[in-house]
């Protein structure tokens, strides 16, 4: 989780973006929109939410492994955690 109030600032308002476009993702399907039309929309989404996952994975390294007061061993272990992470998420 974000630690700052800035960084939290910065996730919620990716966040609330994201939820707008799939929002108006919705209303494109339900509207009768064409497949190009809905198909770029999605592509705005998977792009907000790749940024918010970089976003997020660069808070957690600078919180937890150059910020935070963690031994050698825990911070491998957290880097271990966090390539198990994206390995899954670049799937």
């Amino acid at each position: 989780m974000p630690h700052s109030p800035e960084d939290k600032k910065r996730a919620l308002t990716r966040v609330r973006r994201i939820k707008g476009q799939v929002e108006a993702l919705e209303r494109a399907i339900e509207s009768g929109e064409s497949c190009l039309t809905i198909l770029q929309q999605i592509a705005s989404i998977r792009g907000a939410s790749n940024g918010l996952m970089g976003e997020m994975v660069e808070m957690h390294l600078k919180d937890e492994l150059v910020s935070g007061e963690t031994t050698p061993d825990q911070r491998a272990l957290r880097m271990t955690e966090v390539g198990h992470l994206l390995r899954s998420y670049l799937k």
